[in-house]
């Protein structure tokens, strides 16, 4: 079945949106540092001005109009006229979240945002008002080797009716910079396919300063509308006015890969005798210029390349004006074009079905593996052969997943937004500050991770910082800071949202828990165990409902969409100091390497990534505090101690095996613990396998797999089952049974 070129063209540009959203939001977050010099403001400009020529290709008018008052904005920055300072910073990132909903809008057809106009209209303040612009009459078609004038502003230089004889040796003012240029524009194949158009360029060279336009037009040109979008044409420009060379490439930046354009020193304006027989056309300022066969402009070979005086084939001299160069010259020292690296968009289907083929493949080696072991004397060459298909095998895996592999910076880009929008609903301020945004994790896991943290950010702001009043009273900057921080750690990527606030009311939090029956009255809990009520179903501490917080719907559902991705989410907070929300996920939901263990005649796999070593379980070294609490001795710490089997309900604790194997965990706040198993079969890569809706959650199993004998066994969450109940010994409650 065929596909729509033009609904693959149209994705494509999408695609290339949402990097460039994500470069203006990186040089926005630059200039907000305090840092807006030019090129930084360049970025911005340049990002804005490509959606801008995109969306033009496309008949996005919403998307055009939006990006072009906001492009309009940004180049009073670039010119100097406006200052970045921290109200214009501020709009500017409203612009942009704006200009991103634009976006997502016309790629999902759907309706432009709200609240366009005033922001655009408080944009413009910053101007002194929206900025008028003289519409310049259509060039239309131009007759072969018709000239005409614009206009320029009021620094244009005219058009002297002779140059002067220094000026014609030299052509360059006291400070050596020419005072004519000529400028030749050839657009080529891909140019009007990329939004872009001939008059732009010509009104941008224009608004330099006073300009004589020459259109230059081949013999065999094919009039045919089937050729329309054919570059064909070849403009020669020259210049007046006090204008460097880089002023003049800067116009090309967005257009240097479908545009050949040569720079070129000149002595002087060409004159415009009057000819009546051609048409008059309109110049930039309005005043009619008439057209007129000009002479050449001599060029300054030490200022660039001189312009070619023999007229490529196909293209006849037209009076007096210099032919253009052939269409797609050999590149020039003057401007290189950087090619980024080659890439394939893929459908994401297309990944989803190979990381289960790899998975499959990882399942069937299992089984061969097995086979070969229990088959007794093996060859020695089909031994190898294994081994090499065993290697062969990881390092496809390897590669099928850091193909979904993701860096979390799109994600915190989105998060930026939340807090913009948080702190304005509730008159905080508020800065984001992000670490580790280069750190990857699998694409499933960052698509479902964005509501989780929304509702996190969203929670920080309302909860977790003080009101500017209330902080500067405390000693505390008047802005209020969340960092949000991604990193790696045994195997897993933790995600922290931190703020700067006064951190966790204890007395309020068990008060509230209290009153809603959360809690007995006569509870006696720890500080963490307190900071944990926040997950309960329907706890909240708001006073009053409010768009951010109130309704009781919040920190429960946050963790139930983080178990659901195998995950963790852990809470840490100290009183005028501010509260870490941590959360502990895996890397991949696909593939893991795991440790297969026997406890209770059941096999199960705990991720390698959790396990720190192993060790023979010495009845000496088990010490019994209090109750029926159970520590392990080793090495001079004493290490919390759990029986699997009895943790999982499969015997009593009076079956305990002393003699078993202890494998010791590591636990996300860095502590340890101890689990007892009765053997280790062998290590191996296992394919993770969902347990399905109609299980739910279940605490300390994370997933299942399918072993190499074709048998299913659970994988289980070492943190979560050596984790002490409320009130209770971790080894006192079976989890099953």
């Amino acid at each position: 079945m065929s596909t729509d070129p033009m609904a693959e063209i149209r994705a494509s540009f999408f695609v290339e949106c949402e990097d460039l959203l994500e470069s203006l939001q990186d040089a926005l977050n630059v200039m907000d540092a305090g840092d807006a010099d030019a090129e930084t403001v360049n970025v911005v400009f340049r990002a804005v001005h490509s959606i801008k020529g995109g969306a033009g290709a496309f008949g996005l008018d919403a998307l055009v109009g939006f990006a072009h008052r906001f492009e309009t904005v940004l180049d009073e920055l670039r010119s100097g006229r406006i200052s970045a300072d921290g109200e214009a910073v501020r709009l500017f990132f409203q612009a942009a979240d704006l200009l991103q909903d634009h976006v997502r809008a016309a790629r999902d057809d759907g309706a432009p945002p709200d609240g366009a106009e005033a922001t655009l209209v408080a944009l413009e303040a910053l101007m002194g008002g929206p900025k008028v612009e003289e519409e310049p009459a259509s060039l239309g078609f131009v007759p072969m080797g018709l000239s005409f004038d614009f206009g320029g502003g009021d620094d244009a230089e005219p058009a002297p009716e002779a140059a002067p004889e220094a000026e014609t040796e030299a052509g360059a003012d006291d400070a050596n910079r020419p005072r004519f240029w000529t400028v030749r524009l050839t657009p080529q194949v891909g140019l009007y396919g990329s939004g872009n158009e001939t008059l732009h360029l010509l009104r941008s060279l224009a608004a330099l300063g006073k300009s004589h336009v020459t259109c230059i037009v081949p013999d065999d040109l094919d009039l045919d509308e089937s050729v329309a979008e054919s570059p064909r044409l070849t403009w020669e420009v020259t210049i007046g006015g006090d204008i460097g060379r880089a002023e003049i490439e800067e116009l090309f930046d967005f257009v240097s890969d479908v545009c050949q354009f040569d720079i070129a020193a000149a002595t002087a304006m060409p004159t415009t005798p009057s000819d009546p027989i051609r048409p008059a056309i309109p110049s930039g300022n309005g005043a009619p210029a008439m057209p007129a066969e000009s002479a050449p402009p001599a060029p300054d070979a030490s200022a660039g390349a001189p312009l070619s005086d023999d007229p490529p084939a196909g293209q006849r001299p037209l009076s007096l004006v210099p032919p253009p160069r052939p269409a797609t010259p050999e590149p020039t020292g003057d401007k290189t074009v950087e090619q980024g690296p080659a890439t394939v968009r893929v459908d994401l289907e297309k990944i989803d079905r190979l990381v289960n083929l790899v998975g499959e493949l990882v399942i069937n080696q299992a089984m061969l593996s097995q086979s070969v072991s229990q088959s007794g004397d093996a060859d020695p060459e089909v031994t190898a052969g294994l081994e090499a298909f065993m290697t062969l095998t990881r390092d496809i895996q390897d590669s099928v997943m850091s193909v979904r592999a993701q860096p979390v910076k799109p994600l915190f880009q989105r998060m930026a937004r939340i807090v913009r929008e948080a702190s304005s609903s509730v008159g905080k301020a508020v800065r984001l500050k992000t670490e580790g945004e280069g750190t990857e994790v699998d694409k499933t896991v960052i698509e479902r991770l964005a509501d989780p943290l929304t509702h996190m950010i969203r929670n920080s702001v309302d909860h977790g910082l003080e009101t500017p009043e209330v902080r500067l009273a405390a000693g505390k900057s008047r802005e209020g800071q969340i960092t949000l921080a991604a990193f790696h750690r045994a195997g897993r990527i933790l995600i922290e949202v931190s703020d700067d606030g006064a951190g966790i009311n204890r007395p309020k939090v068990l008060a509230t828990a209290i009153a809603k029956g959360l809690v007995a009255s006569d509870a006696i809990l720890t500080d963490a165990e307190i900071d944990n009520l926040l997950f309960l179903p329907g706890f909240s501490t708001a006073d009053r409902v409010s768009a951010l917080s109130g309704r009781g719907v919040g920190m429960d559902v946050v963790k139930s969409s983080i178990t659901a991705l195998g995950g963790r989410i852990a809470i840490a907070s100290e009183a005028g100091k501010g509260t870490t929300l941590s959360i502990s996920l895996p890397l991949t939901l696909a593939v893991l390497d795991g440790m297969v263990v026997t406890a209770a005649g059941q096999t199960f796999v705990i991720p390698l990534s959790a396990i720190v070593e192993t060790a023979k379980l010495s009845p000496d070294a088990i010490k019994r505090v209090g109750g029926n609490t159970e520590l392990l001795h080793m090495r001079g710490d004493l290490i919390p101690l759990v029986d699997l089997a009895v943790r999982l309900g499969f015997r009593t604790r009076a079956e305990v095996n002393r003699s078993g194997i202890v494998l010791l965990t590591a636990q996300d706040d860095g502590s340890r613990a101890a689990l007892i198993v009765d053997g280790i079969m062998e290590q191996r890569q296992v394919v993770i396998k969902g347990l399905g809706a109609m299980f739910g959650p279940m605490p300390g199993v994370a997933a299942a797999t399918i072993l190499g004998d074709g048998k299913i066994a659970l994988i289980l969450d070492p943190a979560d089952l050596t984790q002490k109940p409320r009130g209770q010994n971790a080894a006192d409650l079976p989890l099953a049974g």
